[in-house]
């Protein structure tokens, strides 16, 4: 019998998605029994159950009344029960149908006139990040980061812009995601910050939150009083969204849809740049940015799992999964997947079709993914116009995390 491989460990995730892992799980263990121990200081957990084929994650996510955000909300590691019911006011942890009730409340705000309105300001923002990275180049033996000079401040601006955050404070909302995304990466979070008894507080806890909240307060006044066309405008406007909603859904729109591109970004670009052949498919035209953009995404998801809680005794690819077992997709590992990709291992920027995972699917599919969509189309584009050449000048450096598929820097040789 094949040995189950650990996929929960972050660590693991600093050199790289283990890829190989995931394939011996879905052909040998496609729902597998995961050990949750300590590590990096936060306390080992109950185990959980890994779902890595792309037909199995799909069934969960789609399952809501058999697989629940809600019971205990959708990371790995459990919350501190008393801050559970904090935690299942954001639209992420909840089911249908109140799910249903807030996702079109937001929707309201997340207008495709509002997100097609920002093509032209992230055209001119791309474009204006690029030229001042090569600038930096010419002085650094034409090397760059292209994370630190390009693609955080690329996804935090726009985030900004959509909702209406005013310049001086912008600053405010890539340090809340560092935080809260973070939070298993001791060069992101920050120093580790402890309750009474010696461990670690969940940065999703309302007091991790306070300050973000008081902020959120702050600026849904500031926009009663002075509206404009953004998204905090539209939700201060919303007689029917509570004050706690609305500071929720400031917290969700400024973590998910500023990591979304802040992570799908330089892992578009380190693909592109380690398949030179499919960047000069896509600069002379051959392939099509929209599809590109898709297949970039299957490639470096930007997020890896997402947790569910069984509401119920069921059974997943012949698994007995007892009420109250948490079940984990694996989404990384579904888009590659054998059975639903032609040689899932090969960057093909024209692949079709394309029914990748990487925006989730079901109830609780990516709002913001039409506005995700836009912003890297157009980074790309104007990627291609100013960097003919695209190689790296070192490895990536990697995320500590089994959530986010993130790269805290990307030294590429530019020209």
């Amino acid at each position: 019998m094949t040995s189950v491989p650990d996929v929960f460990d972050p660590r693991q995730y600093a050199a790289g998605v283990p890829y190989d892992a995931y394939r011996v799980l879905r052909d040998h263990h496609p729902v597998a029994r995961q050990d949750e121990h300590e590590v990096l200081g936060w306390p080992a957990g109950p185990g959980f159950w890994a779902v890595t084929r792309h037909a199995d994650v799909v069934r969960v996510l789609k399952d809501s009344a058999t697989y629940s955000s809600y019971i205990g909300a959708t990371q790995i590691r459990d919350p501190d029960p008393d801050d559970l019911p904090f935690i299942r006011r954001m639209m992420l942890n909840q089911d249908p149908p109140g799910q249903g009730r807030l996702r079109r409340l937001v929707s309201r705000a997340f207008t495709p006139r509002r997100v097609d309105r920002f093509e032209r300001v992230a055209q001119e923002r791309a474009r204006t990040l690029l030229t001042h990275a090569l600038e930096a180049a010419r002085t650094a033996d034409g090397t760059v980061d292209l994370v630190g000079a390009v693609t955080d401040d690329y996804a935090l601006l726009n985030l900004a812009d959509l909702l209406g955050v005013p310049e001086a404070d912008r600053k405010l909302l890539l340090h809340w995601t560092q935080r809260v995304i973070g939070y298993q990466d001791p060069d992101e979070a920050g120093p580790q910050v402890l309750d009474g008894q010696g461990r670690p507080v969940n940065p999703r806890s309302p007091a991790m939150l306070r300050d973000m909240f008081a902020y959120a307060r702050q600026l849904a006044a500031h926009k009663r009083r002075f509206p404009d066309d953004d998204v905090m405008t539209t939700l201060a406007h919303d007689a029917e969204l509570a004050d706690s909603e609305l500071e929720m859904f400031f917290f969700l729109l400024t973590v998910a849809g500023n990591d979304t591109v802040r992570s799908a970004a330089p892992g578009g670009l380190l693909a592109l740049a380690e398949h030179p052949e499919s960047y000069e498919r896509l600069r002379t035209g051959e392939a099509e940015l929209p599809a590109t953009v898709d297949e970039l995404l299957r490639w470096h998801p930007p997020v890896l799992t997402f947790r569910r809680t069984a509401a119920a005794d069921t059974e997943l690819a012949g698994r007995r999964i007892r009420a109250g077992d948490k079940v984990v997709v694996f989404h990384a590992s579904a888009n590659r997947d054998e059975r639903v990709f032609t040689d899932p291992d090969r960057l093909d920027l024209s692949r079709a079709p394309n029914p990748h995972v990487s925006f989730g699917d079901g109830p609780h599919v990516c709002l913001g993914a039409h506005f995700a969509r836009l912003q890297l189309r157009v980074l790309y584009r104007e990627a291609m116009r100013a960097l003919p050449v695209l190689r790296p000048a070192g490895p990536p450096e990697r995320l500590v995390s089994n959530f986010i598929n993130g790269i805290k820097s990307l030294p590429m040789h530019v020209t």
